[in-house]
């Protein structure tokens, strides 16, 4: 297993997710109900979003080493707009989580994993582990240092989310993020080119 690719993935992942508003619903659904079914359901989630995006990058590893590297610069860049466009945008937190009162453990963790399933798909932290696994060829690290870093920011939400977000706005870290997305773009497609 290659160490580099699973703490890349890691760092990535994790700096991507914080700011994103899987973080933001798993705050919300948890600050409603009972942590535990929540992190659970939360995390079932992740983990099936997490080997949706290995294996995609996993079939772009298939093309040529150019056109891999290609995808994975336009990936990375379509992530840093997601991330930027949902800086900009007004906060909706207390919209989210509104609704019919769930209360059974298991009807509260299928309610987690079904909100934040739905709202990974395209999400930048998706598209990052895609474009990480075809970059490294290394689906099982990949997979790791993603899944470890979605559970972990998901863990923080539950546990201090809001402590966080009252000391550093919430647009801050998602442009930091977008950035860094940038950045990786920016080598893939010089890799892409120059390579």
């Amino acid at each position: 297993m290659n160490g580099v690719a699973l703490l890349a993935t890691f760092g990535l992942i994790f700096i991507a997710e914080l700011p994103d508003k899987t973080m933001m619903a798993t705050l919300v659904l948890s600050s409603r109900y009972r942590p535990l079914p929540v992190l659970l359901g939360v995390c079932a989630a992740f983990f099936v979003q997490t080997v949706i995006a290995v294996a995609a990058g996993g079939l772009l590893r298939l093309l040529p080493q150019q056109a891999v590297l290609a995808v994975v610069a336009v990936l990375f860049a379509v992530g840093a707009v997601l991330l930027v466009r949902e800086s900009m945008a007004e906060d909706d937190d207390e919209e989210e989580g509104k609704g019919k009162a769930v209360t059974g453990f298991g009807r509260i963790a299928l309610t987690s994993f079904l909100v934040l399933f739905v709202a990974e798909w395209g999400d930048a932290s998706q598209l990052g582990t895609a474009a990480l696994s075809a970059k490294y060829g290394d689906p099982l690290a990949v997979f790791i240092g993603a899944f470890a870093a979605l559970v972990t920011i998901a863990t923080i939400a539950v546990l201090l989310g809001r402590v966080i977000v009252r000391y550093i706005p919430l647009k801050w870290i998602q442009r930091g993020a977008a950035v860094l997305f940038a950045i990786f773009a920016l080598i893939a497609g010089f890799e892409a080119i120059f390579g």
